[in-house]
């Protein structure tokens, strides 16, 4: 079969990887994708939101199968593009990923279904929310409401930092669109896990865990980024909370959205908070995450198009998904400066170190292929992911692996998974 990724990230480098592993594609696309992509896929110069070249594309080269890894454009509506022109594609329509897409309607969602999550206002004007800060504990967090690279959410511990937020959200507009509108919400404390799932609109397999790391300094500190790292499983989520997520949000959340006249296809990911009270759900994505794909598909038995091809037809209910047992970690290597500022350009060496190395992968984020070489072409460069038979031992592996390349203005935390020493 033919198949084609949107996306141009270390996401879609492990889904081109996870496909590629499959042996049923005998051709594999992918737009715009980057340098390491281009192992796998023919590299297609078509940006993940110019819908009509997207499908024309497709047509044209009698594709069987689209996969889009990324949020903008499902959030956009490429799916609805698709299937409008009889193609098959793998994500969740635009009316279904707007869970993603909208932090107020998928609070407005979980209150409604009484799915766990933090008290929370809505806020349309800069007014309002700043007279609802008056009425508060600190610390609080402030959620630009649409797409904002992983990067719109605050945390204000002071009511000077939150006034502030409010002012870099809705006035300055940091976020761009996104922060038309604002969610205000209790700060949670306790251990961060991330869930990813297939999901065919009423039934939902959940893979394995993993936990992302969002500020760019060790010890959490910084800005947010869009993840500098990431392991998995989390040895906090115990079958304790595993069984308790299942029961009262997971399933939950995908019968609410099929009641809303919103089935969800696609990939539904989960992200925790387990704080005293129990799990709570800080936010919902519409797609892989990224880091979270690099450590959680390196770990999949199953043939990623089969359980793909299974959550179109309706039928993943028969589908025994299945992951090894073992562990896995990534460390992202960024530019100096990311998430601010940073160069483009350097010259990467050692990328042939990971060559028919088994159990190590070095997913491209942001590279690009030019006369002189491969290059750094983003803030996140590239994710270099080690499993080992448990976290501490893929940790050291990831590590070591982290030393096999290198560019100018190498960048990474030293602390990825130190919280496996605490479990």
């Amino acid at each position: 079969m033919k198949v084609f990724i949107v996306g141009s990230g270390g996401r879609e480098h492990a889904i081109a990887w996870a496909v590629a592993k499959s042996g049923r594609a005998e051709k594999i696309y992918c737009a715009p994708g980057n340098a390491g992509i281009a192992e796998y896929a023919e590299c297609v110069d078509i940006g993940a939101m110019e819908f009509e070249k997207l499908v024309t594309f497709a047509k044209e080269n009698q594709v069987d199968l689209t996969i889009i890894g990324m949020d903008d454009p499902l959030v956009g509506g490429v799916v609805d593009a698709f299937e409008a022109e009889g193609l098959r594609v793998f994500g969740p329509r635009k009316n279904a990923a707007i869970i993603e897409g909208s932090k107020t309607f998928s609070k407005d969602l979980m209150k409604k279904y009484h799915i766990p999550t933090a008290a929370y206002e809505n806020f349309d004007s800069k007014e309002e929310a700043l007279a609802y800060l008056e009425t508060v504990k600190f610390p609080v967090v402030l959620k630009a409401d649409g797409l904002a690279l992983g990067k719109g959410v605050l945390i204000c511990n002071t009511m000077e930092e939150a006034v502030a937020g409010v002012k870099t959200i809705m006035e300055d507009k940091k976020f761009g669109d996104a922060g038309n509108r604002m969610v205000i919400e209790e700060f949670m404390t306790g251990r961060e896990v991330s869930v990813l799932a297939f999901c065919d609109g009423k039934t939902i397999k959940c893979m394995t865990s993993a936990q992302d790391h969002k500020r760019a300094g060790d010890g959490d500190t910084g800005l947010n980024t869009g993840g500098m790292g990431t392991f998995s499983p989390s040895p906090f989520y115990t079958k304790e909370v595993e069984a308790f997520c299942e029961k009262y949000i997971y399933q939950p959340t995908i019968d609410a959205m099929a009641a809303e006249g919103r089935p969800f296809t696609g990939i539904l990911f989960t992200g925790l908070m387990l704080t005293a009270d129990g799990p709570k759900v800080l936010e919902y994505n519409a797609r892989f995450g990224d880091p979270e794909a690099q450590v959680v598909l390196p770990r999949m038995k199953n043939d990623i198009l089969e359980v793909m091809e299974a959550c179109i037809d309706g039928r993943l209910s028969e589908v025994d998904l299945q992951f090894e047992d073992n562990a896995a970690v990534c460390v992202v290597l960024a530019s100096e400066g990311y998430p601010v500022s940073y160069e483009k350009g350097f010259v990467i060496s050692g990328l042939e170190n990971f060559k028919e190395k088994e159990g190590y992968y070095c997913f491209h984020a942001g590279t690009r292929q030019t006369e002189k070489g491969i290059v750094t072409n983003g803030g996140r460069v590239l994710g270099v992911t080690a499993k080992g038979a448990d976290l501490k031992e893929a940790r050291r592996n990831a590590y070591a692996a982290t030393e096999w390349v290198s560019f100018e203005n190498k960048y990474k935390r030293n602390d990825i998974g130190k919280a496996i020493d605490e479990a």
